[in-house]
């Protein structure tokens, strides 16, 4: 008869649903031309039979999805609401308008170093690396789209800007969650990670410099830009005025006054573009569908609206679902452990917490779960080395945060595939800050930088153990 709380998972058997995801995903994608959506499914099932031949009743395993799943709804939420926003803030001329100003001002020599800067500040103003690729961040692809800068190039610098406010704002709830973990004080927090990120960041600007004088060099195609500028024009009336509502909705998040944006893009459109009540609803629901007759321009703008998110929504539910059998069940603690077991000094110790924190998002598909797990697993183990609990909270967003948007599956990549149109395995390579920050947290893991202990005469025990 299974028990409620059976002997503790083994390793061999947590492995069997992690080998099924991985050969599943790689036929899936590869192969078959499907999405992620079955072969997380199916790996669940996996999970959930081997989890009910272990011992574990149906009815924890099931408690387990939901409350899994319950982590996800303000997500879920915040999606839906973008997704609204997108769609009613091109019906009103808000992203066309940014876009056309845009492609005015700024140059293809430093754009992606501007695009990076551009979107550090606004996730730093909000806190969130979402709110930043929704607004701001749809419009630098059109940009750069117009300077014929390849996409892949482009998204990876929103998400490397996107992500360093995510990691560095007070605001931020992950920037909150990992200090929570970890038993670090909040600016502490913030402070210590300054250590990895900012020398991250410069090296990704530095990069993006380097890439970007190419297309400095190359002669800017101006009929293709006045193409585009020509297409917006026709379509909307473009004016300095709805560059107002992006301005208003930052200064409302870093005030924590409740927004709606959604309704003040549909104010917008019926103000400045004369739209009807019928044409803001369905933009809102099914997106917007440009029709200036330009390609360009309409491959840009037939985006956004809540219908368009459920693609995502769904993949949130698919991964949540196997999550939550494999954190109900123990799995995800059996594979942790046997990460752990590589960690005798604190490079190691770093090492592994990277590697987990970094297996987690590919394997439970979300943000926080690749911050909670490893901090809850982690965190004796610092204190038996007598780290600083902030130097377990630095390495938690080191890799945790900034790994998930790299993950089609995981929520965060999810978001940025549905908002941006680029897949996440196609901007990966070049999400310079995302791919840096961890391994300079790895180094400073073997070497001793920045990594503070207790008293000095904890600082060599690790090492010798």
């Amino acid at each position: 008869m299974p028990a409620d709380r059976p002997a503790r998972m083994t390793l061999g058997r947590a492995l069997i649903p992690i080998v099924f995801l991985t050969v599943a995903l790689i036929s899936t994608l590869k192969f078959f031309g499907g999405d992620p959506h079955i072969p997380l499914l199916a790996a669940a099932t996996v999970a959930a039979v081997i989890a009910g031949l272990s011992g574990f009743r149906w009815s924890v395993i099931e408690v387990g999805i939901v409350n899994t799943i319950k982590m996800s709804t303000g997500a879920i939420l915040i999606l839906m609401i973008i997704g609204m926003i997108i769609g009613t803030w091109i019906c009103a001329g808000i992203v066309p308008a940014m876009i056309y100003y845009g492609l005015k001002i700024l140059a293809p020599g430093y754009f992606l170093v501007a695009t990076t800067v551009i979107c550090c500040i606004v996730s730093v103003a909000t806190g969130s690396s979402w709110t930043t690729a929704g607004t701001v961040g749809i419009a630098l692809i059109g940009i750069g789209q117009g300077f014929g800068i390849p996409l892949p190039l482009v998204a990876g610098a929103i998400i490397s800007g996107a992500y360093f406010g995510d990691k560095m704002s007070p605001l931020s709830d992950t920037t909150n969650l990992a200090p929570a973990m970890a038993e670090a004080r909040l600016f502490d927090h913030i402070a210590h990670m300054a250590f990895t990120t900012v020398p991250s960041l410069s090296i990704a600007l530095l990069l993006y410099w380097l890439i970007g004088r190419q297309y400095a060099i190359n002669s800017l195609d101006l009929t293709a830009v006045q193409i585009i500028l020509d297409g917006l024009h026709k379509q909307f009336q473009i004016t300095p005025w709805l560059l107002l509502p992006p301005l208003l909705i930052i200064a409302l998040v870093v005030l924590r006054v409740p927004a709606i944006p959604g309704l003040i893009g549909g104010l917008c459109a019926w103000f400045f573009q004369g739209a009807g009540m019928t044409t803001i609803i369905r933009s809102a629901h099914y997106g917007y569908v440009a029709q200036s007759g330009v390609a360009a321009v309409d491959n840009l703008l037939t985006r956004g609206g809540l219908d368009n998110m459920l693609w995502t929504i769904s993949l949130i539910l698919c991964a949540m679902s196997l999550a939550g059998v494999l954190e109900s069940t123990g799995m995800l603690t059996a594979l942790a452990n046997a990460i752990l077991r590589m960690a005798r000094n604190t490079g190691s110790l770093v090492l592994a917490t990277v590697l987990t924190c970094i297996g987690t998002n590919l394997i439970a598909g979300d943000q926080y779960l690749s911050i909670v797990v490893p901090g809850r697993i982690f965190k004796p183990l610092y204190n038996r080395f007598g780290l600083k609990p902030k130097n377990l909270s630095r390495v938690l967003e080191d890799a945790g945060t900034l790994s998930s948007p790299l993950v089609p599956w995981n929520t965060c990549g999810a978001f940025m595939y549905t908002t941006l149109g680029v897949y996440p395995f196609a901007y990966l390579p070049y999400a310079f800050l995302n791919l840096i920050n961890p391994l300079i947290s790895i180094i400073y893991g073997f070497t001793g930088l920045t990594m503070e202990y207790e008293s000095e005469k904890d600082s060599p025990k690790p090492a010798q153990s």
